[in-house]
């Protein structure tokens, strides 16, 4: 099944452990540049709060929210790859991936792992009290998810609580203090990613049957799971329209969340339960547009209300 955003396989390529170096294959094994799924909404938070406390960007503070959620983000998907390397095996779609076929060395990941989370808890330690003692409460469902497909049907679940962190975490950053704009926000982004985590999920639904591994498709079928998506992502887009409200949007960020409307109507549109054949573009082209293009509108909106850069 899948392994959730930014943890996607190398689409069954299978080089020997000799093409790669350590550091390059560790590198495509975190699939780093997936990296643009989460980001975008930690800066939503960031640049909102900074907006909110004073009207100026703190750039110090931007890139160590940067170095956060990388580093986060790396840990839980070297994690995720260790955890189910195993059931990766199993999977034709996952059996060409980096620690199955020994392209990287079990060894490697653990210290890979090791050194993102340190990476992270030292630039959370650099923002303030409050974001190094809440640390580990972003930590833990990073590795409870790929343990959730062994005890649950809703594994998703799982994934959008440890996504929701992200622009929570970005707020705290930034202001030191408690906001439910940014839960708000946080929710809707966990929502989003566990409901297009569903459709992703559709395509294991007869390798994940066979192998015991345990998801919403596999139990409840593909035409359930999509509709799961459909609503999860009616759900995202109210939450985000709530979070404009109560963050005082402009025009902008409106225009920016009927771009975002539209583009899940589109993903809606090509992914159907007899057709999953542009999944992957749904997938990755359309997500990944979304949180690009409603951070570009959030951010035009701020600077047009007196965000100073």
């Amino acid at each position: 099944m899948s392994t959730g955003v930014g943890t996607l396989g190398n689409g069954g390529h299978g080089e020997s452990p000799r093409t790669r170096g350590g550091v390059s294959a560790f590198l495509r094994l975190v699939m780093i540049e997936h990296s643009v799924f989460a980001l975008p909404f930690a800066y939503i938070a960031a640049l909102t709060a900074m907006f909110l406390a004073d009207k100026r960007v703190h750039w110090g503070q931007l890139f160590v929210v940067t170095v956060c959620m990388v580093g986060l983000r790396t840990f839980a998907m070297a994690a995720n790859r260790i955890i189910d390397r195993e059931i990766d095996a199993r999977n034709p779609r996952t059996a060409g991936r980096e620690l199955v076929t020994g392209a990287v060395s079990l060894k490697t990941a653990y210290t890979g792992s090791a050194v993102a989370l340190v990476v992270f808890l030292g630039a959370a330690a650099m923002l303030n009290p409050l974001c190094l003692a809440l640390a580990p409460v972003a930590v833990v469902p990073m590795v409870v998810y790929p343990y959730g497909k062994r005890f649950t049907d809703f594994p998703q679940a799982i994934l959008g609580l440890a996504q929701a962190m992200g622009p929570v975490g970005a707020w705290l950053a930034v202001t030191g203090s408690w906001s439910w704009e940014a839960v708000v926000l946080g929710v809707a982004v966990g929502i989003w990613i566990g409901g297009f985590d569903l459709i992703y999920a559709c395509q294991d639904v007869q390798s994940d049957r066979h192998g015991g591994v345990r998801s919403v498709p596999a139990r409840f079928g593909i035409p359930a799971a999509i509709r799961g998506a459909r609503v999860c992502h009616l759900v995202t887009t109210a939450l985000l329209a709530w979070f404009g409200v109560l963050t005082g949007a402009g025009v902008a960020f409106w225009i920016g969340l009927l771009v975002v409307a539209g583009a899940f109507v589109y993903e809606h549109t090509i992914v159907r339960p007899g057709d999953l054949s542009r999944l992957n573009r749904a997938f990755f082209q359309t997500n990944g547009f979304v949180g690009i293009s409603l951070f570009f509108f959030a951010l035009v909106d701020l600077i047009i209300r007196g965000l100073g850069i």
